[in-house]
């Protein structure tokens, strides 16, 4: 059993990742880290976790923890991965890992020098939803794919948020950017060539409050929008000249509702659905991080796909402030 400790009582932490690892048949809660002693034997009361360390660093120097999982605001994400590497332990990240893609380079640097396992946490590649949306894709069921579009945008105007505080890594592009960007690689295998977008900033928070986006890859395009002050939505399409495939719910099918999967002809004359459980996902990418660190053949999310992921997202950006196409 792998023991897992986590930094930061974040929401994320809170009501996705305990479960997760409490629900994994190959991992176990073993230790909470918080900014005090108070803060963490409340969370280690709540959920029954054995060990509670008053700071980040003390739970990584514990012995009773193999990896660490980390939910701390993005721009301390490399920081406090390095410090998890360096005390010797594996290390699942939430995304995004970085604010640039070339902070991921020392990361990769330290992770092979160490051999432990190092990962972003992007759920999405572990659901049976999206698994099966790949299998589809790469099968030419919907014949040549041309075009993908997606969305996802949430209301949050809390200024004590870290979504809405620029200075942590807040802004819809980087906090829900990347799924439409991670899923669209994911399935198809391919790497965007070039990216343009429209950004608007919120005049008091500085973040990023809408984005419309796109992404050329070779042979067919991606079109999305993120915002984090829209009515909340998520959807996904993959449209192909002889069908098309709709993704209901992709992201966080529990609050926006059924994971679903519908194939259409291309005359809509026919269908074929599949509908998956929402609550798999994050105990999938527990369970695969634990068994790539047994040893086991099982595929990641690796900090080399992190990089390519990122470098479309720095691009959007330097498009957002260009106006022009600029290269991924």
């Amino acid at each position: 059993m792998l023991r897992w400790g986590i930094l930061g009582t974040a929401r994320i932490a809170r009501e996705r990742l305990v479960p997760a690892i409490q629900a994994s048949n190959n991992g176990t809660l073993a230790a909470i880290g918080s900014r005090s002693q108070t803060s963490a034997d409340a969370f280690a009361k709540t959920y029954g976790i054995p060990h509670a360390f008053p700071t980040y660093d003390d739970l990584l120097n514990s012995d009773e923890v193999d990896a660490v999982y980390i939910p701390l605001p993005t721009a301390d994400h490399i920081a406090w991965t390095l410090k998890a590497i360096a005390a010797g332990k594996h290390v699942l990240c939430e995304k995004p890992i970085a604010l640039h893609a070339s902070q991921i380079d020392d990361v990769i640097k330290a992770r092979d020098a160490s051999g432990l396992v190092v990962a972003e946490a992007f759920m999405v590649t572990y659901h049976p939803q999206w698994l099966k949306v790949r299998e589809l894709i790469q099968s030419g069921v919907i014949g040549k794919l041309r075009h993908i579009q997606g969305s996802f945008a949430y209301h949050l105007i809390d200024p004590d948020n870290m979504r809405n505080k620029v200075e942590q890594g807040g802004g819809a592009l980087l906090d829900i950017g990347v799924y439409p960007t991670v899923t669209s690689r994911f399935v198809t295998g391919k790497e965007p060539i070039k990216a343009w977008a429209q950004v608007e900033r919120d005049p008091n928070f500085d973040t990023d409050i809408f984005a419309n986006c796109n992404l050329d890859f070779d042979g067919f395009g991606v079109s999305f929008y993120v915002s984090t002050q829209l009515a909340g939505r998520q959807h996904m399409v993959f449209h192909g000249d002889q069908g098309y495939i709709d993704v209901n719910a992709p992201f966080n099918a529990e609050a926006y509702g059924a994971a679903n999967v519908e194939l259409f002809d291309q005359g809509r004359s026919s269908s074929q659905s599949w509908r998956f459980s929402s609550e798999l996902q994050y105990t999938h990418q527990v369970e695969a991080f634990g068994q790539k660190v047994a040893g086991d053949d099982v595929e990641l999310f690796t900090l080399e796909q992190s990089i390519a992921n990122q470098s479309a997202i720095d691009a959007l950006f330097a498009s957002g402030e260009s106006g022009a196409w600029e290269k991924v």
